[in-house]
């Protein structure tokens, strides 16, 4: 498989967030958990029933526990039954609606990066192929790489057999190993939908024969896929024990441009942190180092340096967050059953713990070193 395919962006399950303001009645919870359990139906059923769930309040581990389904197997049905559901609405075929009803979440859902008249396209000429899911991964891929392009290229359509065999096709000339240039050619030719692509592939076998002719090398042309590859930088408060002051003196960060560019002054300190969605949503989030054992509950566990992410601009208690606090004019974390009298200082929005050092000798063995 080529390196085009081999290190294509792996997006990162996203699970929805359930409705923070549970809303049971308007669902039959035990009917859909029965439906989950049983696997009554088809994935689709699954995967709406699952989303309704989350959205009554229920986050994916409680429902793991309660119908086997675990949250990574969730967040599949979930966003391919969504899939489904818009590939319906163009107005797809009969054999199309009939494949995916039966089988084939894992396809559906690799075509979650595309739009729904891209989905539509893509998903009649996986049918139409028996492609499994690595093929819809490819397929979904090509199309997407082929619908940033302003014009199509000479002798492709914007079909996605053709897309697909223009990936290949663009390979396969930076090949001069004859038998890994034939084998590129061929997955080309075998995805290639229009007449004028497959001669535009053939051209290669006859460069191959005579001899391939130099051309300029590629930029280095990379684009961020998803927020989390983004980098966040965050502004330090400082370290435990800490004052009050200290916390609420540190200046927010202003970004700007497509690149979030943020200027800081010379004695302000910064951290990044993947841009997950709970650091892009917190209106002003300032960081505090500490050790974990000065944490609620973790006075007994073993201690080692984290960050804590305190977002300033969620002063109103909730009972099912910790708060930074001032307690007798040092920061403190505490969780509240009742609302409070103390000053909320900042709500509690993420802990985390330095990446593990895994010994070299272990690293060859993953047995080894998994959690």
């Amino acid at each position: 498989m080529s390196d085009f395919f081999r290190n294509m962006t792996e997006i990162p399950p996203n699970i929805p967030e359930p409705n923070s303001q549970p809303d049971s009645a308007a669902v039959d919870v035990e009917e859909l958990l029965q439906l989950l359990r049983r696997k009554e139906s088809n994935w689709v059923k699954w995967g709406q029933a699952c989303q309704q769930l989350q959205k009554a309040g229920h986050n994916p581990q409680s429902i793991f526990e309660a119908t086997g389904f675990e949250p990574i197997q969730q967040n599949q049905v979930i966003v391919a039954s969504q899939v489904y559901t818009t590939l319906v609405n163009a107005g797809v075929s009969d054999a199309v609606r009939s494949r995916f009803e039966r089988t084939g979440s894992d396809s559906l859902y690799e075509l979650r990066i595309l739009a729904q008249a891209e989905r539509a396209s893509a998903a009649e000429f996986i049918v139409a192929r028996n492609l499994d899911s690595e093929g819809a991964r490819e397929v979904a891929k090509a199309v997407k790489e082929f619908s940033r392009r302003s014009t199509p290229p000479e002798g492709f359509s914007d079909h996605p057999g053709d897309a697909v065999a223009y990936e290949y096709w663009k390979v396969a000339r930076q090949h001069n190993d004859v038998q890994e240039r034939s084998r590129l050619i061929a997955r080309g030719l075998m995805f290639a939908h229009s007449q004028q692509a497959r001669q535009r592939i053939e051209k290669l076998l006859t460069e191959l024969m005579g001899g391939k002719q130099p051309s300029a090398p590629r930029l280095p042309f990379y684009r961020v896929e998803i927020d989390d590859e983004l980098p966040c930088l965050l502004p330090v408060a400082g370290q435990l024990p800490l004052t009050p002051t200290a916390l609420k003196d540190v200046p927010p960060l202003n970004k700007s441009g497509s690149f979030q560019l943020v200027e800081v002054s010379a004695d302000q300190t910064l951290v990044t942190i993947p841009g997950w969605q709970v650091i892009l949503k917190a209106q002003d989030p300032v960081v505090i180092l500490c050790k974990s054992n000065q944490l609620p509950t973790q006075e007994k566990e073993k201690s080692e340096d984290v960050l804590v992410v305190i977002d300033r601009g969620q002063q109103e208690w909730e009972a099912d967050s910790y708060f930074a606090v001032d307690q007798s004019g040092q920061v403190e974390m505490h969780w509240f059953p009742e609302a409070p009298t103390v000053t909320l200082l900042g709500r509690l929005i993420l802990v985390l713990r330095p990446k593990k050092i895994v010994d070299e000798a272990l690293s060859q063995d993953v047995w080894q070193i998994d959690e």
